[in-house]
């Protein structure tokens, strides 16, 4: 089983980093891509992938993904969840709702100032905010872990993060869209970050439902110990 969650946050990997240079471009092509070329336009999207924060990021959210996930194979494999094995998906889980938190107070910043002049109190204030939403989410979680079974408990995880990433998504778009017609170099950058963790997780919360599809073609296949071995 442990194979099967390794393939899935693979899969989010690749998903991510193929979507990055078209997501770039459909974000900024008309401020930042309009005066060159498309080939241009492609390579210069593409210098992304050789910036170390970019990297870091994926490598936090398939992180993220393999800890939701963590729960899902213990069931999977009839291994029994204690309560140790729940704190990373709980804190996952928590991180992702603070992190569209976080996009959509940044977004609604932009909406309503122009960035650039207001110093960095506006990061820190929605740093905060995301810091809050994690401890706030991580403790709902726990909470709720003492009296649901695990399995119901990363149903409702993903189930929330789904819903909350079209709230965000909701958030971004108009947002960023209104942004674009503003007087800046390019067109608004934090609503592009509203719009990539929207996306990101997403996609993200479809995670531990592609897991149990893998691992019930895997009992068909092998019906005998389909449960026991990895």
């Amino acid at each position: 089983m442990k194979r099967w969650a390794i393939l899935v946050a693979a899969l989010y990997c690749l998903i991510l980093v193929a979507l990055t240079v078209p997501f770039l471009l459909m974000t900024f092509y008309g401020s930042v891509y309009g005066s060159t070329g498309p080939l241009a336009a492609v390579a210069e999207a593409a210098e992304v992938f050789g910036y170390w924060p970019y990297w870091v990021w994926v490598a936090v959210m398939v992180g993220c993904q393999l800890a939701l996930l963590s729960v899902p194979v213990r069931v999977a494999s009839r291994r029994p969840v204690t309560r140790s094995a729940l704190w990373p998906t709980i804190l996952a889980a928590g991180l992702m709702i603070s992190a569209l938190a976080t996009a959509a107070a940044f977004a609604i910043e932009e909406f309503i100032y122009q960035l650039e002049d207001t110093g960095n109190w506006l990061g820190w204030c929605g740093l905060a905010i995301g810091i809050l939403t994690w401890g706030v989410w991580a403790f709902v979680f726990r909470r709720a872990a003492l009296i649901e079974s695990p399995a119901d408990i990363v149903t409702r995880q993903c189930r929330l993060l789904f819903r909350g990433s079209i709230l965000e998504l909701l958030i971004a778009v108009p947002t960023h869209v209104i942004a674009r017609h503003r007087d800046y170099c390019c067109a608004g950058f934090m609503t592009f970050v509203g719009l990539t963790m929207g996306v990101a997780v997403m996609l993200f919360a479809f995670g531990p439902a592609l897991f149990y599809l893998f691992a019930e073609r895997r009992r068909r296949l092998h019906p005998r110990g389909a449960g026991v071995r990895d």
